[in-house]
């Protein structure tokens, strides 16, 4: 058994299997997407496209959230300041109005001492609501997603400014029950 030219005995020789020169890959040299006549052919074009809007779909999603985010975030703000507002109005009522009403009745009657602690608790509870209004009134829709999903229209085939001509999809027949 001596060593052949790939250092192998030439009893496992045998047992390597030889590789014909015509099963070797090779790179083609033409277009494989195109037709017999040099342009692609249907079965590439309706993958192209149907990656392409797999492609549009996805982004159109990612835009969307990306958005939503920052809209979340706001609404989360005036959410807190308005759970803030109850809060404060709540306890504060209980803690600060016995304290300010014995202070204040040192200088006026009593009746108008716990008048004057209530409109002062009014008062900041209508500022920590306003605030928080404020807040809410600032939250947007995803304008850029909706102007981007309004331009599909001129992009899609069949898709333009008259609908009318666009063809009726059928009616899905109710489910029948029984």
């Amino acid at each position: 058994m001596s060593p052949n030219e790939h250092g192998l005995p030439e009893a496992g020789r045998d047992s390597v299997p030889s590789i014909p020169r015509d099963s070797v890959p090779s790179i083609p040299l033409s277009d494989a997407n195109a037709g017999p006549n040099g342009e692609p052919s249907i079965g590439s074009l309706v993958k192209d496209a149907t990656a392409s809007v797999s492609t549009l779909f996805r982004s159109e999603v990612a835009l969307a959230k990306a958005e939503l985010v920052g809209e979340a975030k706001k609404a989360g703000a005036g959410t807190g300041l308005l759970i803030v507002a109850g809060v404060m109005a709540l306890y504060s009522s209980f803690f600060f109005f016995f304290f300010l009403a014995e202070l204040l009745d040192e200088f006026v009657w009593r009746w108008l001492a716990f008048l004057i602690v209530f409109l002062i608790l009014v008062v900041v509870t209508c500022v920590a609501t306003l605030v928080g209004y404020i807040f809410f009134k600032k939250v947007r829709g995803p304008k850029k997603t909706m102007e981007s999903v309004n331009e599909l229209s001129s992009v899609l085939p069949n898709r333009g400014s008259d609908h009318s001509q666009a063809p009726a999809h059928p009616r899905i027949p109710p489910a029948r029950e029984g």
